[in-house]
């Protein structure tokens, strides 16, 4: 049985939904069902059930309000992965976490391999940290999966908050000096589905391929959606936010290579099927 957390959300919906099409089971659980960060509440799920993976998507992820929630923030990423982590191990099941680019620095303009030295510039960064941490020192039969720029048809997100501005302005600012990645949440979903199937364990970087910036995602998704909004290209320096922003979010994918796995698409290509699923 899979345990799937944060079954609601955006990552976690299509996660649940591939589970279900390829026949396998699993309990989809959210913070209404299982409230991760309480220990013997936690325990006791997995005595209820015979888990034998954790597919855990849930995550506090609200970057800037972080800065002001710190407890709040620490409580879900590493308490409650660290709760799961325990469980898992005693249950000999798998763990399968998912992290992200803000375990890095962020500096330079080269790719980070999955072993770079850390230096969160967040709490929200500095939160994923801990639970990655949780996990490598709790569990033997472990994933752990960073990404970054998760976009999906469940929630809010940076294209689809581009396409509403779209709605009433001729020219939107976007800042053009972080570069990274964007991801397609089906096209990761489907490949932590992978993931768990198999015992290739250890630390891995999965996002679409190529790379670009805030303001050439929000041009090609433009682009594709025929929309004539004006993207003016703007420094990060002209936005002003609670939590400081990695300029560097590029993640090199050799260890998908190494592990066995299949990159993911192009990401004008994920953009691009996002984009007709929605529109």
């Amino acid at each position: 049985m899979i345990l799937v957390t944060g079954a609601k959300g955006q990552l976690g919906s299509d996660v649940c939904e591939i589970l279900k099409s390829e026949n396998r089971e699993f309990i989809p659980t959210d913070v209404g069902t299982l409230d991760i960060t309480d220990r013997s509440e936690v325990e006791a799920f997995f005595e209820a059930h015979k888990i034998n993976c954790v597919i855990h998507c849930a995550a506090y992820t609200a970057v800037d309000r972080a800065e002001d929630e710190k407890e709040k923030c620490f409580s879900v990423n590493e308490k409650g992965t660290l709760n799961l982590a325990l469980c898992a191990e005693k249950a000999e099941a798998k763990m399968l976490y998912v992290s992200t680019d803000y375990v890095f620095k962020g500096e330079g303009n080269s790719p980070f391999n999955v072993d770079d030295e850390k230096g969160p510039l967040n709490v929200y960064g500095k939160s994923k940290l801990a639970g990655e941490k949780a996990v490598l020192e709790n569990c033997k039969k472990f994933f752990i999966v960073r990404t970054s720029w998760v976009f999906g048809e469940r929630n809010t997100n940076f294209i689809a908050t581009m396409l509403k501005l779209s709605e009433n302005h001729d020219e939107v600012n976007v800042v053009c000096d972080q570069v990274g990645s964007p991801t397609y949440a089906k096209h990761l979903a489907k490949l932590i589905c992978e993931m768990a199937k198999s015992e290739n364990y250890g630390i891995y970087h999965a996002t679409n391929e190529g790379f670009c910036s805030w303001a050439e995602l929000a041009e090609e998704a433009f682009r594709i959606a025929k929309r004539n909004t004006k993207v003016n290209f703007v420094p990060s320096s002209a936005y002003k936010t609670k939590a400081k922003r990695p300029l560097n979010s590029r993640l090199s994918k050799e260890s998908l290579d190494k592990g066995g796995f299949e990159r993911l698409p192009f990401w004008k290509d994920a953009v691009e099927k996002y984009l007709k699923n929605i529109l």
